[in-house]
């Protein structure tokens, strides 16, 4: 890849936080990175208080950017959500990820959906090779989501949903070279179970394929394509029903990238051709068994979402959580809280991401605040 499109996905990447922390590693840092990473990013306050634990949660109005096989159960007949997200907002004041999602069931079994995702990277400087200033460009991504879902039994639900993904990260003079928007299609394969009994008490599952689909350039050269984030995601919840006011849900994700692992360094010239030819669907599979380190590595690329929530009488919430990806894989490790209330039809709900780490070691997320507001209607 050309060396200035390689440093605007690194700078996207660091944006997302995404890239791996700079202390020293016993084991060597392989980071396995994809373009448009704003995908794989909660908007959701709901799931981002709880370490973004949402694949096999309850239903809400914001189900279809998680888990399309969970929104029939949804117990209004519509609904809409909107997210706002400052995004570091301890080093940067303009960069804010924005969502807007709604659902409509056409029966009591079939369930349409639709979401736009859009991320704001802020004003960017571009210089030449020697530092000189070029022009100032405004990066912007955006993804719009249609989905379909279909409960197939009482207690199982399937969903499958179709997006469209826009990333302008350059002008066309940006250092030099012809740059242009980079776009791309994608799918998702969700499933869902609600082994809740009459009371709502019990597990949940959910498994989703996301983000499969094909690869994204930025130039009009075909052989210089990245591949967007392909995942996998699989939850679990417990929800323990007290009484008619009380009720307390934990739960685990865990969420793999389907995107071939870089080879070590120092790369041969043919490693190199070799993972950035790799088709799409070749790279699904291959995904579990490439890393250079073996499975010991290939453990470490799993991320894992450990969360809670307290619900007093169907209106108020507490949610807390932990989101942890391996050092060497991102070094993304941070706790989370908030809170949720709900009155009618109406709701709103917020999240926190705590402050870790000091000086050049402090998380580059602290501090994160999500809002999201969400309308039923019944």
């Amino acid at each position: 890849m050309k060396q200035t499109a390689f440093k605007l996905i690194t700078a996207t990447l660091i944006l997302c936080g995404i890239a791996p922390a700079t202390n020293a590693q016993v084991d060597p840092i392989n980071v396995v990175t994809t373009a448009i990473p704003f995908l794989r990013i909660s908007s959701d306050a709901r799931a981002s208080g709880m370490g973004d634990l949402a694949l096999a949660t309850s239903a809400d109005a914001n189900s279809s950017l998680w888990n399309l096989g969970k929104v029939p159960f949804n117990s209004s007949k519509s609904g809409i959500s909107a997210s706002y997200t400052p995004w570091l907002k301890d080093i940067l004041n303009d960069v804010y990820l924005a969502s807007l999602v709604g659902f409509h069931k056409l029966d009591d079994d079939q369930v349409v959906s639709a979401s736009l995702r859009y991320f704001s990277l802020g004003n960017i400087q571009f210089t030449d090779n020697l530092g000189n200033d070029l022009n100032t460009f405004r990066p912007r991504e955006f993804g719009i989501d249609l989905g379909y879902s279909r409960k197939l039994s009482s207690k199982t639900g399937i969903g499958v949903g179709l997006k469209y993904i826009s990333s302008n990260l350059a002008d066309g003079a940006a250092a030099g070279s012809n740059y242009q928007a980079g776009n791309a299609i994608a799918g998702d394969i969700s499933f869902y179970y609600n082994g809740h009994n009459a009371q709502g008490q019990g597990w949940s599952f959910g498994a989703v394929m996301s983000n499969l689909g094909s690869k994204i350039s930025y130039t009009d050269n075909a052989d210089q394509k990245d591949y967007i984030p392909a995942n996998l995601g699989l939850g679990t919840t417990y929800t323990r029903v007290f009484n008619s006011s009380n009720k307390f849900t934990f739960g685990v994700d865990l969420n793999k990238l389907l995107v071939p692992t870089p080879p070590a360094d120092p790369a041969t010239p043919q490693q190199i051709v070799d993972y950035r030819s790799k088709s799409v669907v070749a790279s699904w599979f291959s995904s579990f068994g490439d890393a250079p380190g073996g499975f010991g590595e290939e453990i470490k690329e799993f991320q894992a979402s450990v969360g809670a929530e307290y619900i007093y009488n169907d209106q108020f919430a507490l949610r807390g959580g932990y989101f942890h990806e391996n050092a060497t894989k991102g070094n993304r490790q941070y706790f989370t809280m908030g809170v949720g209330v709900k009155y009618t039809n109406y709701g709103v709900d917020f999240s926190y991401l705590l402050p870790s780490g000091s000086g050049v070691d402090r998380n580059p997320l602290s501090n994160t605040l999500r809002f999201s507001l969400h309308y039923n209607i019944d």
